[in-house]
């Protein structure tokens, strides 16, 4: 059947950015422009599109990605507007995984962030190409050059300036387009068009200087630029963009334009350059992916005769039509009320009716095509990462990795009437979040539930109360501990039991070693000469698993070590599976109380920006609760401090910081690294476990 947009005129983006740099606000702008919406809603007031969740307008920041369809010009936008939040950085995770092009944020005044350098990172892993936006132009301390210098300092990336302002803070007029060497200026007004315009004399000399830095530039990554560089040929707008199209593509540059999206100055200019530079599905590298048949590696090409290819990257549970998968189209077709395989599960799935996203609207399509991102209803077992393929091609393609809660609280249902309600709640909540995690302490008794940060588990116990109706009582924010060893260490596990009929039999030893910090479990079977049957290993391997959910030093599970079975016993008939995973336990368990264990703590990294007369005060502060200073900078009035701190020692911080500062301070956490608990809190942590329990 003929396509619904050409390929090569798709757009699959996501806007990216530190908190507050100004997502919602670009994204209801885009919106607006594009005749999606037929007025611009606003933060502050809770009418933006995208910030469609109680908890989002209530708050005023985003906390679920939303995806949203426009056309500009004549290209069709796929956007999605993510959170800048650092609790919630599992929603950029899966957007860029499936996106081919990114947006990325900057305020003017802050530039570079705690939060940008996390989004690029993420960015860099999925070798997603990207442009650049300062923002916030018209606010006072503004700065252009500052900001580009800081994405070459801080981000190692090579910016392009391809445009510059005219004028910043209250004086920033508009923008001026180093290809067309066109100034375009706007009122503010937002149903006005932009207005062309020569460039002012005042800014001739700068904007001849900036052009020629531009050309220079981009002849160190193209070479067709460069021979006419160096004939003294003069270029066309259309050659430097096609230039600057292939060196975004490749992530050799990344173009860098600005504006002031609350003002509506230069939003239409970046819609422009998305379609310049960003690259269409067909630009893309062909997917990688595993025959499911055979296990060898295979290629699908972003086309619509391949066989169907898709990966589940979102999950929500929609109050009107019920559970929604959203997923893109690598390659090939697929409508309604087929029939395709969730490689990753084993099953067959049927697509029940299939829907194009804005925010929680739907328009219902009869099909997704390659380069498409839809949702769908019918699809029970699929879940965030899981591919779905073709039933007669079926392949696996490379699922979605989320990092690991650092935080827990216990929550329990006020009413007997609240706790299947609760456990309903819990189980959609856990669908959706593949970073919030819930699990039942048999010890207590109680339900705990884990998550990225206070905020990230304050939002889940409010969306139970308003969305699920459960009553439920919150326990206080507890620290994510790990145990690990330090040494390494042989031991042996035997479990014998005979009571009058057939016994139980098993023998194992096990060679137990620390890793590096992160690797998990390395599980390695290096039996010989039959000693133990190898149909035992499994067991073996699960008794083992088992035995590190809960440590010997204060009942925290045990990480990075490497376990590795060489040796054992077996009986003929009193051997089973059940025996050797109690000896696997039994054997780990030992081996784990004679290699000196200790336990681990997650250290986050922490950015806190201050007036430089707090800059002391904040300083002594941070030190107090065991953080490490790494660096300081300084930009204008205002100080960047980078530590690293004990996540135990930053419950309360905010409130802290902002009686310190006058509420003039502001600060961010990002997980870091887990690193081994002082000696002298060993005993506080272990008891602090005990009262729990």
């Amino acid at each position: 059947m003929s396509r619904s947009f050409p390929l090569e005129r798709v757009r699959n983006m996501a806007i990216i950015a530190h908190i507050d740099a100004g997502k919602t606000t670009l994204t209801e702008r885009i919106l607006y422009y594009t005749g999606v919406t037929y007025k611009i809603g606003g933060v502050d007031e809770g009418t933006t599109v995208t910030d469609w969740m109680e908890e989002e307008r209530k708050r005023g920041i985003t906390i679920t990605s939303a995806a949203i369809t426009c056309q500009w010009r004549d290209y069709r936008v796929n956007i999605i507007d993510t959170p800048g939040h650092v609790d919630f950085t599992a929603e950029v995770e899966r957007c860029l995984r499936v996106l081919d092009g990114g947006v990325v944020l900057f305020d003017a005044v802050q530039g570079v962030e705690a939060q940008s350098e996390t989004v690029w990172r993420q960015a860099d892993r999925y070798h997603v190409p990207r442009i650049c936006f300062v923002n916030k132009m018209e606010r006072v301390g503004a700065s252009f050059d500052h900001t580009v210098g800081m994405i070459e300092g801080r981000l190692h990336a090579k910016p392009l300036a391809i445009q510059i302002p005219m004028g910043s803070e209250t004086s920033f007029q508009g923008v001026i387009d180093l290809i067309e060497n066109k100034a375009y200026s706007s009122d503010g007004d937002r149903d006005e068009s932009v207005e062309e315009m020569p460039i002012p004399e005042v800014y001739r000399a700068k904007v001849e200087e900036a052009r020629h830095n531009m050309i220079e530039r981009l002849a160190e990554s193209d070479d067709q630029i460069l021979a006419s560089y160096l004939d003294g040929v003069e270029l066309s707008a259309n050659e430097i963009r096609a230039a600057i199209r292939r060196a975004t593509i490749a992530a050799k540059l990344v173009p860098v334009l600005c504006g002031s999206a609350l003002t509506n100055k230069g939003v239409r200019l970046l819609l422009d350059a998305v379609g310049y530079y960003l690259p269409s599905p067909s630009d893309m590298p062909p997917t990688q992916a595993v025959d499911y048949k055979d296990n060898t590696e295979v290629i699908r090409q972003a086309k619509d005769e391949e066989p169907f290819t898709a990966l589940a990257f979102k999950v929500v549970t929609d109050p009107f039509v019920g559970r929604l998968v959203y997923f893109r189209v690598y390659s090939g077709e697929v409508k309604a009320s087929d029939q395709v395989f969730n490689t990753t599960r084993g099953k067959t799935e049927r697509i029940g009716r299939l829907f194009l996203m804005h925010a929680n609207r739907r328009d219902e399509l009869e099909t997704a095509d390659t380069g498409s991102i839809v949702s769908t209803l019918g699809l029970k077992n699929t879940f965030t990462g899981d591919t779905l393929s073709s039933q007669s091609h079926p392949v696996l393609l490379e699922s979605i990795r989320f990092p690991e809660p650092v935080i827990s609280i216990a929550i329990e249902p006020k009413s007997r009437a609240d706790q299947d309600k609760m456990g309903e709640g819990l189980r959609k909540l856990s669908e959706e979040d593949p970073t919030f995690k819930v699990n039942y302490n048999e010890e207590t008794g109680q339900i705990i539930i884990a998550g990225m940060g206070e905020l990230h588990l304050e939002v889940i116990s409010h969306r139970l109360l308003s969305e699920f109706g459960v009553s439920a009582n919150v326990g206080t924010p507890r620290v994510a501990y790990k145990e690990t060893i330090t040494l390494p260490v042989k031991a042996e596990g035997r479990f014998i039991r005979q009571s009058g009929g057939r016994g139980q039999y098993g023998d194992v030893w096990l060679e137990i070693e620390p890793t590096g910090r992160g690797s998990g479990l390395e599980f390695v079977d290096r039996l010989k000469g039959g000693t133990i049957p190898r149909n035992y290993v499994p067991a073996i391997e699960a008794g083992v698993r088992e035995a590190l959910e809960v440590g010997v030093v204060a009942g925290y599970p045990i990480v990075d070590v490497k376990v590795t079975v060489f040796d054992g016993s077996y009986h003929e008939v009193d051997s089973s599976d059940i025996a050797f995973k109690m000896a696997g336990s039994m054997a780990l368990k030992s081996g784990v109380h004679k290699a000196k264990p200790i336990i681990l703590e997650p250290i986050m990294k922490m950015e806190v920006v201050t007036p430089k007369e707090f800059l002391g005060d904040i300083i002594g502060d941070v030190s107090s609760r065991r953080g490490h200073i790494e660096s300081i900078e300084t930009h204008s009035e205002m100080c960047i401090i980078q530590a690293l701190i004990p996540l135990s020692e930053t419950f309360g911080y905010a409130t802290s910081l902002r009686s310190q500062t006058q509420g003039r301070a502001t600060h961010t956490l990002e997980f870091n690294s887990y690193q081994e608990i002082p000696a002298s809190l060993v005993k506080e942590v272990a008891d602090r476990v005990g009262m729990a329990r």
